[in-house]
């Protein structure tokens, strides 16, 4: 059987169960919401394996699914070199975020990075300690401001709401994803007009680490033909 990792809850799974379903590939969950499991209808050689959308990315890069659809930044975010083990199959048109850094709204000299990186110096010159970032996305907020010059800064963890970080004085900016901007408005917060750090959308990836046996070629053949007849 070919294994096809989806999101286990939420909006996501919902629209890709509707992906697959307009392409004759019905995924269905057993009637037990708390059991992580389901069935797929309309092709055969496909096992469902329900998953959160941040452990199909490891699921693939380790060969335990052959398939799996889940956000582009949690790909990028937790495999670094994901090309090398994962390929995208499609990206599927819907899911859409967009990993941004944020500032308060009152800080009216910073629009840029260019200000951002003078106000992270100011500021540590000031206070004797770095200017902090809240976010989940490390490594592609490292990235990002290594590639803008940007060093004087300190990264502090965030698995909650990040955008209440700099009101509760944990954090004085934030990289988080956005998908109107409305919640960092209703938080006195501002993107920088460069600050666009990742453009998300939900993607169907394939595991270069899973083993095909010759069955599941064929299974895997049938499923893309249905998949991507449009």
């Amino acid at each position: 059987m070919i294994k096809l990792g989806v999101p286990s809850k939420g909006r996501l799974m919902e629209e890709t169960f509707s992906w697959f379903a307009s392409r004759g590939v019905h995924l269905k969950r057993t009637e037990s919401k708390r059991e992580y499991a389901g069935y797929v209808k309309g092709v055969q050689g496909i096992e469902l394996t329900l998953l959160s959308a941040g452990e199909i990315p490891t699921e693939l890069n380790e060969g335990r699914i052959h398939f799996g659809v889940t956000g582009s930044d949690l790909v990028c975010e937790k495999l670094p070199n994901w090309d090398q083990n994962l390929e995208i199959v499609k990206s599927l048109g819907f899911g859409f975020a967009d990993l941004v850094l944020s500032v308060p709204r009152f800080w009216i000299d910073v629009d840029t990075l260019d200000d951002f990186d003078s106000a992270a110096e100011a500021f540590r010159e000031k206070h004797g300690f770095r200017l902090r970032i809240a976010t989940k996305y490390h490594y592609l907020v490292r990235e990002f401001l290594k590639s803008a010059g940007v060093a004087d800064y300190q990264l502090v963890d965030s698995q909650g709401a990040t955008e209440g970080t700099v009101k509760n004085e944990t954090a004085e900016a934030i990289a988080d994803i956005t998908s109107t901007g409305e919640t960092l408005k209703a938080n006195h917060l501002k993107i920088l007009t460069d600050g666009l750090i990742h453009k998300s959308e939900a993607t169907l990836f394939k595991s270069k680490s899973a083993f095909f046996r010759k069955e599941q070629v064929n299974a895997e053949s049938k499923f893309l033909a249905h998949i991507l007849s449009d």
